[in-house]
This record gives structure tokens, C-alpha cells and sequence, in this order.
């Protein structure tokens, strides 16, 4: 709702997200009569950034796009090449978005419980994104049941605290793993926290979706813009979330092309301490663990204890297996 009702700065939405690199925009569709009465009361939050004078519907309504406008923003990002969606809050707007071609619905946290858009929306045989805020798990397993039973098979569920902004303390990052755990899905994030520090550290968790409010100015009036991001710090957002993603890796544990090329000067080899003559038994007073690890690594020098010298070794040489002779064995 951050473009305030005027399709120009929805398409410098449009242009901020991709300058941003983001994968999609999303913008929200819905038809005020159908979705709040007239006498309505806005939320805490709303009252706040908005007009006393005014309900939710008035508000809502206000920032109502027509048909036409959506075709034309979903028609502008896909010349920009990124990917346009929009949460749908009634069953025309379903109709609506399907039309223009909208590759995956997202339904917000407080449609969850609303079995008769959830239904609109499953019936459309598109990937789902489910947010789940204000919902209890049971709640969620209900929504789930009911998405996977009306022939819902790609959903995505993500962990929201739906609170403007939420505080640190309420967002519970953890409670990703439970529904990842509980509904065997991919599981995001959708973040209403200040700044970006949030969505980031949800990544590094799993979040395979991150889902922020951005605005081109905090201090536009309408609900939604002091707990959005501004251009530059979306921007900021999306390069540390790439980095991120690629420092999680494969999870292989092993040694990486850098740390090879610096693993023999880090580590140690076996040496020995002082000049050793050829048959003198190898013990802790004549051979150390040094620098660099070209030689025999340290793990093994309980091996070579007791063995002895098959030749005159030098103080500081690095032994090799050829230096000893084996136990038991005869020079």
C-alpha cells in the first residue's frame, strides 16, 4: 500500500526493487467494499500514521488500485524482468490476479482462517505462500490441511509476527524450524521489524523466502511507510541476504580451495629437535612438532616413538617416512 493509491510511484516501487536486485515485487489487490465495513476501526498502528477522521474503510479505499492499473504494473515489471505479485484480500481479486498471469499466490496472515479465499485461491493450481502471523500452529495445520486437501501441492510457509513495527523480542525466528518441522515445506520469513538486521539473521536460519515492506520515503504519509525500508536500504538488504546465501554452502565439512593453499604453513610436522646420528632411537627429546605441515603430520608422531634413525638427520629437518626404521623391522 506503500504507493499511496498513485500508479507512478508504484512503478518507482517497481524500479526501486529492481535496482535492488530483488527477486519479485509485491503489491497488494483487494476491493475495499468486500473486505471491511464501513465502520471498521484501524489498527493501533494505522491511527497513528493516518488520519483520525478517516475508518479503515475510508483509509483502504483510498488506496485502492482499479483492474486496470494492476495489468499495467504487472505488464512494467515484466519489461524491468523482475517477477510482479500482489496478495489478494477477495475472491475478485483472485480472479483478477489469474488473469494477468501472476505466478504464485501469497496469502496474507489475516486471510489464514478465511476457508472461502483460501479455496478461491487453491482452486487456481498455483504455488502458495502462506504468512502466519497472528496464527497458532494448530491454526497453521488447519490451513495446511485444507490448502493440501483442495489440491494445494507447492507451499511455501512464512513466519511472521504481525506487528508494526515488531519488537525484537516478539519475532521468535526459531519458530521457523517448528513449522518446517511440523509440515515437512520450505519455510521464509516476512518481517516487520525496523532495518534489516531481522531477515538477514532469518536467512542465515533457512528463510528461503524474505518478504519486507519497502517505501521510497518514510515520511510519505499512509499506514505502512515508517515500518518500510527505504531504496537504499532495501538495496542494503538484498546484498547481504546474497551474502549470506552464499556463505551457508553445502554443508560438506572439508577443507576449502583457500584453506589447502594455507594448510601446510599453518600447521606442523614432525622435525627433528637436534642433530640426530643414524640408530638412535626417536623420543620426545630429539624430535618436535614445527612448521611448516609438509612433513609428517602430527597425529601420527605416536608411530614413530621408539623407532630409530635410519640415517644421519639434521636439527630442524622435517621427517619423512623413509628417515626410521619400523618397529620390529631390521635396519
Amino acid at each position: 500500500m506503500n504507493h499511496n493509491g498513485n500508479v507512478d510511484i508504484a512503478k518507482q516501487l517497481i524500479d526501486a526493487a529492481v535496482a535492488a536486485s530483488a527477486d519479485a515485487v509485491k503489491f497488494q489487490t483487494f476491493h475495499a467494499d468486500s473486505v471491511v465495513t464501513c465502520t471498521a476501526e484501524k489498527a493501533e498502528y494505522q491511527k497513528s500514521t493516518t488520519s483520525s477522521n478517516e475508518s479503515q474503510y475510508d483509509m483502504i479505499k483510498n488506496l485502492e488500485l482499479s483492474d486496470g492499473i494492476f495489468q499495467e504494473l504487472s505488464e512494467y515489471a515484466d519489461r524491468k524482468g523482475i517477477i510482479f505479485l500482489s496478495t489478494p484480500f477477495d475472491e475478485e481479486s483472485v480472479d483478477l490476479l489469474d488473469r494477468i498471469g501472476v505466478p504464485a499466490f501469497k496469502i496474507p496472515s489475516g486471510e489464514i482462517t478465511n476457508f472461502l479465499l483460501l479455496k478461491k485461491i487453491v482452486e487456481k493450481k498455483k504455488p502458495l505462500i502462506l504468512s502466519t502471523g497472528m496464527a497458532t500452529l494448530g491454526e497453521v495445520e488447519d490451513a495446511v490441511n485444507f490448502l493440501k486437501a483442495n489440491g494445494g501441492e507447492e507451499i511455501i510457509l512464512l513466519h511472521c509476527t504481525t506487528s508494526y513495527p515488531a519488537p525484537i523480542h516478539s519475532v521468535n525466528l526459531r519458530a521457523m524450524e517448528t513449522l518446517r518441522c511440523a509440515f515437512q515445506v520450505p519455510v521464509g520469513y516476512s518481517d516487520h521489524t525496523e532495518g534489516i538486521m531481522i531477515p538477514i539473521a532469518a536467512v542465515s536460519m533457512g528463510a528461503q523466502v524474505v518478504e519486507k515492506h519497502f517505501t521510497l520515503d518514510r515520511s510519505l504519509s499512509g499506514p505502512d511507510h515508517l515500518a518500510s525500508l527505504e531504496p537504499q536500504e532495501l538495496k542494503a538488504m538484498v546484498v547481504a541476504i546474497r551474502e549470506v546465501e552464499h556463505a551457508l554452502g553445502n554443508g560438506i565439512k572439508g577443507p576449502t580451495e583457500e584453506e589447502e593453499a594455507i594448510k601446510s604453513v599453518a600447521r606442523r610436522s614432525v622435525v627433528a629437535r637436534c642433530d640426530i646420528k643414524s640408530g638412535d632411537i626417536l623420543n620426545e627429546n630429539n624430535i618436535a612438532l614445527k612448521r611448516p605441515g609438509t612433513g609428517i603430520q602430527p597425529q601420527f608422531i605416536r608411530y614413530i616413538l621408539g623407532m630409530r634413525a635410519r640415517r644421519n638427520i639434521k636439527r630442524d629437518e622435517i621427517l619423512q617416512w623413509d628417515a626410521f626404521t619400523w618397529k620390529g623391522m631390521n635396519e
